[in-house]
């Protein structure tokens, strides 16, 4: 389960509403006093390890001002198993639906915390990749379809002219859907996978039948283990902070996003907000 700063790799379509939301004073952090030592912690540790913490620009925070506060999704349907029209739309629900887990995070009574501007956040799935047109069961042109465009390991991939990791700069003009087709983060779901995943500014690699099973879940906790590496939270594979039991980013020892992982966004928000002047 990678890291966003140590991760790279590579998004079909309804839209939830992006909301202002009224942010906190600058001046405002009030973690739970339990958790301040803790959260110390974890940055004192990422910004150590990490090869540029406030250098890199590509989180999933960089993401959404980027965007004004929508975030595109592109799916690598790394499987043969066929996709009707109605699982498709069914994964970009779920995918509103998870996503927004971690953005109410940021966000409380309407207020962002430290600043953060988005009450809400978009999510719109613009594109699918697959290795054969035929696995798509839809002839609708309401996303973007890669046939048959594989990566050096074989498994099917988006666009690169239209995904955000290979043009940062936001220069989709090769993009064939331009800027309103871009995708920023890929959902690579991959038959046979097993349990675990990958994650990081790129997006989230799981797989596909765990997914697809878990849709009705409330909880798709490897999913949101991997979001939270693309807003930069590292692993905790050999090392926890002092007085904190589970949380979703220490790897299995949790199913939701807890309290301490909640605080963990925000403090990574708070560390690197200046970036927007604020």
């Amino acid at each position: 389960m990678t890291a966003t700063p140590k991760a790279s790799a590579t998004a079909t379509a309804t839209t939830s509403a992006a909301a202002t939301a009224t942010p906190t004073s600058a001046a405002e952090w009030n973690p739970p006093s339990g958790l301040v030592t803790p959260l110390g912690q974890v940055w004192d540790h990422m910004a150590s390890t990490y090869p540029d913490i406030y250098g890199f620009k590509n989180y999933g925070f960089d993401q959404i001002m980027a965007n004004k506060g929508s975030i595109n999704y592109c799916v690598r349907w790394d499987s043969d198993n066929p996709v009707t029209a109605t699982l498709r739309d069914r994964i970009e629900s779920t995918l509103q639906k998870q996503f927004g887990k971690w953005m109410a995070a940021l966000t409380e009574d309407g207020k962002g915390y430290n600043q953060w501007p988005y009450a809400k956040v978009s999510v719109k799935v613009v594109g699918w990749a697959v290795k054969d047109r035929s696995t798509l069961k839809w002839t609708d042109d309401s996303v973007d379809i890669y046939a048959g465009n594989l990566d050096e390991g074989g498994a099917p991939q988006c666009a690169p002219p239209c995904g955000r990791f290979f043009h940062q700069d936001g220069d989709y003009s090769q993009c064939p859907g331009k800027e309103e087709r871009h995708y920023d983060q890929s959902l690579w779901l991959t038959k046979g996978m097993g349990f675990g995943g990958a994650g990081g500014d790129w997006g989230q690699r799981v797989d596909q039948e765990y997914f697809t099973d878990a849709l009705d879940e409330e909880n798709l906790h490897i999913y949101l283990h991997e979001v939270g590496h693309t807003f930069g939270l590292d692993d905790f594979y050999d090392w926890t902070p002092t007085g904190v039991g589970g949380f979703i980013m220490n790897a299995g020892s949790a199913t939701e996003i807890t309290e301490f992982d909640k605080w963990m966004a925000r403090d990574f928000w708070r560390h690197i907000k200046s970036r927007y002047g604020y």
